[in-house]
């Protein structure tokens, strides 16, 4: 076993041990603990219960002054605006998780969507020009990465930076228009932009890539390395865990859904905008935060980041409901971004005085 393994092996007993804080014991009774758990009968809690009830305390303070918003199609409608910011949020837990951020994610998704589109629009099969835009977002996550670790910066202010790169980078391509005259009979357009058993395709596409990233996160080396490393950089380092690498790793895969966001908005909006993506990198973290996964690092919730960009989601939809003017939009979002801290934050204590 090289020191590496060690050191992984190290931090995941620590986090089964109760450093990790990805569960909860609750009072004594029946009950049957996740594999590999250990424990007295008891009954265990996840991390992600506070934002889900958050979550849920807000559609139903909704629906049940407005019962239209509870409607299936209104729900579903919901839950799809939110898919661009659970997705960049999904691979921003990764960096977020190893105490790294990644601000460019807004402007590598109107670069990658122009990229997609001026594919199509030269002739490129859409469902070819798919794999072009996911390793165009791969690949401007590892520049990050590299910037980085070559300038020894912080990726804070490394990805501030290639955030207005890589939007300008769009913007030129595009030539400040909207990339339009795509061929919209075709089936990426119909299927991808499309719904599928009812369900909007995009919303299948956000299930698949959170259960797989929950298991990386927590169940595989790599997710063990991101939060070993968020835990204590200069341990991490000093144990043999190749920071250099897990942050290029963590880097390119916020890149790579941030690219899976942009395939899907080119398939629902049929056209490249440029402009589209302002402010999505300030949601996407806001969204990881209200799920769970804390600036200073260690850990971190792929589940809790989706359920946060839905609330922000159902929030935006609920103040049509309730005829908030405009200018208190964002007021209203930001308190009720706070108040989902907040809760999250008192169950996460009342949790860990039970344990």
């Amino acid at each position: 076993m090289t020191e590496t393994d060690r050191a992984v092996d190290d931090a995941e007993r620590a986090r089964e041990q109760g450093g990790g804080g990805r569960w909860f014991r609750l009072s004594p009774g029946r009950g049957r603990l996740p594999a590999g758990r250990p424990g007295n009968g008891r009954r265990w809690l996840p991390d992600e219960l506070g934002v889900l009830v958050v979550l849920a305390l807000l559609v139903a303070g909704i629906g049940i002054p407005y019962p239209d918003f509870l409607d299936s199609d209104n729900l579903l409608s919901t839950a799809h605006n939110s898919v661009y910011i659970s997705l960049m949020a999904c691979g921003m837990v990764f960096a977020l998780a190893m105490r790294e951020v990644d601000l460019s994610v807004g402007g590598s998704y109107a670069m990658c969507l122009v990229v997609g589109a001026l594919l199509v629009r030269e002739g490129v099969g859409p469902w070819l020009a798919v794999p072009a835009v996911l390793l165009t977002g791969i690949a401007l996550g590892v520049f990050n990465a590299l910037v980085t670790t070559l300038l020894a910066l912080p990726s804070f202010i490394v990805t501030l930076g290639t955030l207005m790169l890589f939007r300008g980078v769009g913007l030129a391509l595009a030539d400040g228009k909207q990339i339009t005259d795509l061929p919209l009979d075709d089936s990426f357009f119909t299927l991808a932009g499309g719904d599928a058993a009812a369900v909007p395709f995009a919303l299948w596409v956000l299930l698949a890539v959170v259960v797989a990233l929950a298991v990386l996160l927590a169940r595989t080396r790599f997710g063990a390395r991101v939060r070993a490393i968020g835990s204590n950089p200069d341990a991490a380092a000093f144990s043999g865990i190749p920071v250099v690498r897990t942050r290029v790793q963590a880097l390119a895969l916020s890149g790579l859904t941030t690219a899976c966001a942009a395939v899907l908005a080119l398939a629902y909006y049929g056209a490249g905008d440029p402009t589209l993506g302002q402010g999505y990198e300030l949601q996407a973290i806001a969204a990881c935060i209200i799920g769970g996964t804390p600036l200073a690092g260690g850990r971190g919730s792929v589940v809790g980041a989706v359920a946060g960009a839905m609330i922000l989601s159902v929030v935006a939809s609920g103040l049509v409901f309730f005829e908030v003017p405009i200018n208190w939009t964002s007021f209203a979002t930001g308190g009720v971004i706070l108040v989902a801290v907040a809760a999250d934050s008192a169950l996460r204590r009342g949790g860990r005085r039970r344990h």
